[in-house]
C-alpha cells in the first residue's frame, strides 16, 4: 500500500477525530491524575532528594544541618502539592506523549511517521540528560557559590548572616532550573527535526552559528546564577548539542541525495 493510500484509508469524519481526542486527552489525563496522587504520598521523600544538595553545601560552609522554614500553615502542604504535580508530570511524560503520538500518527505518512519516533524517544533521554546535569553538577557549585555570602558575627556590631529558604522558594528555584536545562536539552531535537523535514539545513546551521553562540551565551547567564563557573555548566553542553545537531542534519541530507530517505515533500 503506498503512502497515499493508507493515508486515504485512515481518513474519518470530523466528529470520530473528536471523539478519538477526547478518548486520548481522558487516557493521558488519567495516567497523570494516578502518578500525582502517588508522588504526593512520596512527596516529603522528593522533597528530601532535591534539598540534598542545598544541604551538602550549607554543612561544608557552617558544619551544621540546613534548615528550611516555612511561614504560613499552609505553605509546605501546597508546596507538597506543586511537588507531587510536578513529579506526576514527569513520571507520566511517557504516557501522555504516547496517546498524542496515536493521535496525530495516523495523519502522518509512513516515512513521516519513521522520521518523527527518534525525536519521540530522545525527548525525554535528553530532557532526564539536562535535569541530571542540574542536580549531581550545577546545584551543588550554585549553592556554594550562594551560600558564600553569608557570614558568622565577628564583632559585637556585625550580626551573623546566614541562609534560611523558605521550602516554596526552594522548590520554586530548583524546578525552574531544572525545567530549563530540561528544555534546553531539547535543542538538537528542535533542530534535527527541522533538519529532517527541510525547514533548515546544515549550512543554515554553520552560517547561524555565531548567533547560535549568542543566544546561548545570553540564555544560559539569564538562567543560571551571577557567578562566573555556573553559565558554562550550561554553555558549554549546548554548544556541543548545537554541533551534534548539524552533524545529524548534514547526515540526513546526505541519506537523501543518496536515494536512502524520502524528499521532504514526498507524499504530497
Amino acid at each position: 500500500m503506498s503512502d497515499v493510500d493508507e493515508m486515504e484509508a485512515t481518513k474519518a469524519p470530523l466528529l470520530d477525530h473528536l471523539m478519538e481526542l477526547r478518548t486520548r486527552l481522558i487516557r493521558a489525563f488519567a495516567a497523570l491524575g494516578v502518578t500525582t496522587v502517588g508522588c504526593f504520598f512520596v512527596a516529603p521523600q522528593i522533597f528530601a532528594f532535591l534539598v540534598r544538595p542545598y544541604e551538602l553545601a550549607y554543612f561544608a560552609k557552617y558544619g551544621k544541618p540546613a534548615e528550611l522554614i516555612y511561614t504560613a500553615p499552609h505553605e509546605f502542604f501546597f508546596t507538597n502539592m506543586k511537588l507531587a504535580l510536578f513529579g506526576g508530570i514527569v513520571i507520566a511524560f511517557p504516557i501522555i506523549a504516547m496517546e498524542i503520538w496515536k493521535f496525530v500518527a495516523p495523519g502522518l505518512y509512513r516515512h513521516e511517521r519513521k522520521a518523527f519516533l527518534p525525536f519521540l524517544a530522545a525527548t525525554p533521554v535528553l530532557f532526564f540528560a539536562g535535569s541530571a546535569l542540574v542536580y549531581f553538577v550545577f546545584l551543588p557549585v550554585a549553592f556554594k557559590f550562594l551560600i558564600s555570602f553569608g557570614q558568622d558575627a565577628s564583632t559585637n556590631t556585625i550580626a551573623a548572616i546566614h541562609i534560611l529558604p523558605r521550602v516554596s522558594q526552594y522548590l520554586d528555584f530548583v524546578v525552574a532550573l531544572i525545567l530549563a536545562f530540561g528544555m534546553c536539552f531539547q535543542l538538537p531535537v528542535l533542530l534535527v527535526l527541522l533538519g529532517r523535514v527541510g525547514m533548515l539545513s546544515a549550512a543554515d546551521l554553520r552560517g547561524a552559528r555565531r548567533y547560535a553562540i549568542l543566544g546561548i551565551t545570553t540564555l544560559a547567564c539569564i538562567v543560571t546564577p551571577p557567578d562566573f563557573l555556573s553559565p558554562f555548566m550550561l554553555i558549554v553542553p549546548l554548544l556541543l548539542l548545537y554541533e551534534v545537531a548539524i552533524f545529524l542534519v548534514a547526515r540526513f541530507e546526505k541519506q537523501r541525495e543518496a536515494g536512502g530517505l524520502p524528499s521532504p515533500a514526498a507524499g504530497e
